[in-house]
């Protein structure tokens, strides 16, 4: 399969994924659309690694892996805390931090 078919189907992604940042209002469907914005840079990486014979993008893919590790633990923490105290996960009703 030629790298550009890789590229082509990591840019759909991304954009799906900004779409769903960006469109959606439901913060567990913008966690998901991160987490697809996250896979589709892994995508690229995996494939120009594999292209130029290099282990430097699998490596790179292996720390974007950890950090959405993480972000998946932290975020989804505050998304629950959030519902328990609001009762919805709803983006515009959530103004904890305004002032």
């Amino acid at each position: 399969m030629p790298l550009a078919a890789y590229q082509a189907l990591g840019a759909l992604l991304f954009t799906l994924g900004v779409a769903g940042v960006l469109l959606r209002r439901n913060a567990l469907v913008v966690f998901m659309s991160i987490e697809l914005m996250l896979n589709a840079v892994n995508l690229s990486f995996v494939a120009f690694a594999r292209q130029h014979a290099a282990v430097a993008g699998q490596v790179a893919v292996f720390f974007v892996v950890a950090v959405a590790a993480v972000e998946v633990v932290v975020g989804l923490a505050i998304i629950i805390s959030i519902f328990r105290v609001r009762d919805t996960v709803d983006l515009d009703s959530v103004d904890l931090l305004r002032g």
